[in-house]
């Protein structure tokens, strides 16, 4: 899977703050940290509060999220944030 891109899209309640093409997402579970990358087992688990980083492209952009789930399939990664926003 080198080189493959994940799929991945952050949705908050007010709007859809990302949707594409990314390398990795490292994300806040409840039970702890944790990474996704392009063919991932599927899983589901709670989020708490903290940074989500996208990775891409050699960029990292951080998003704040509070709460929310993160639900991996085989076509990629969503996150469903109770509060999310770009860090400053």
């Amino acid at each position: 899977m080198a080189g493959a891109k994940l799929n991945f899209s952050l949705v908050s309640p007010e709007r859809e703050l990302f949707s594409g093409l990314v390398d990795q997402v490292d994300a806040p579970g409840s039970e702890g940290d944790f990474g996704v990358l392009a063919g991932h087992a599927p899983f589901m688990t709670a989020l708490k509060e903290g940074p989500v980083r996208v990775h891409n492209d050699g960029r990292v952009t951080t998003y704040e999220v509070r709460g929310g789930f993160a639900d991996v399939t085989p076509e990629g990664l969503t996150i469903l944030a109770e509060h999310a926003q770009e860090a400053a």
